[in-house]
């Protein structure tokens, strides 16, 4: 375990070389070193949720390589890289650290797997899987059109080419994209909504927070079997913003 840490901490300073400079002059690399040995004790202590003490390489090495100081609002980058989620506006969240680790490695995505997120927000959790899918495609939907254009043009300045942002009702989804090898839906709804289940790629899984506004949520992983069988797993509580949209009501 402390040889694995040792080994991405290493990746992660190569990793950042090239961005842990802000626009500002500011040098982000000690904080993002921090945030990446929090998300290592917290992965460590819920092992049970992966199934091992540590994330995959690709997933570890994704977060150590995207700048979150670059999703946050500017009065709120001094605690960019603190393992807690932050408000970016119109009542929506960057989510923590731990959590963006989490679902994302749930997934078990290859590098040429085409993703599905709900909920794409400021475009930091799309720009992760941007780098864990780097021969595949990311498709995110925003249902806040404001935060939709602000999220594209900041993952098109950051170089993140193969991750297309739509505006529109996440619920639905993108059914003339489907199907998808992975879903992450980013937000909670009482249910898991049907039209994502379809566009599910046999093999594939999905994963999102399941539980009414003031339930108890659940963070839930969902696989699809090759005869289209589903299977579900309750991984550990969370909290999320709830889902919108006129489907949701």
């Amino acid at each position: 375990m402390v040889i694995w840490l040792q080994i991405v901490v290493g990746l992660m300073m190569a990793s950042m070389a090239d961005n842990s400079i802000g626009s500002g002059g500011e040098d982000w690399s000690g904080p993002h070193q921090a945030m990446m040995r929090a998300i290592h004790t917290d992965v460590a202590r819920n092992r049970q949720v992966l199934g091992r003490d540590h994330l995959s390489e690709p997933v570890a090495l994704a977060l150590a390589k995207v700048p979150r100081h670059e999703f946050v609002p500017k009065e709120l980058r001094g605690n960019a890289y603190a393992n807690h989620p932050l408000p970016i506006g119109h009542g929506q969240t960057i989510s923590q650290p731990t959590i963006v680790a989490m679902m994302t490695d749930l997934l078990a995505l290859d590098p040429e797997d085409r993703v599905l997120e709900v909920g794409t927000g400021s475009g930091y959790q799309a720009a992760v899987l941007s780098e864990v899918v780097d021969r595949g495609q990311v498709f995110t939907i925003e249902i806040v059109s404001e935060l939709a254009r602000t999220a594209s043009k900041r993952l098109a300045r950051l170089g993140y080419q193969n991750v297309v942002v739509h505006t529109g009702d996440g619920y639905l989804g993108l059914p003339d994209d489907a199907p998808f090898d992975g879903i992450m839906v980013t937000a909670a709804a009482d249910k898991i909504p049907a039209p994502l289940l379809a566009q599910l790629k046999p093999g594939g899984h999905l994963v999102m927070p399941v539980g009414g506004q003031g339930e108890t949520q659940w963070l839930t992983l969902v696989s699809k079997d090759q005869e289209g069988e589903i299977d579900r797993r309750v991984v550990l509580p969370v909290r999320f913003v709830p889902l919108t949209g006129d489907h949701t009501k």
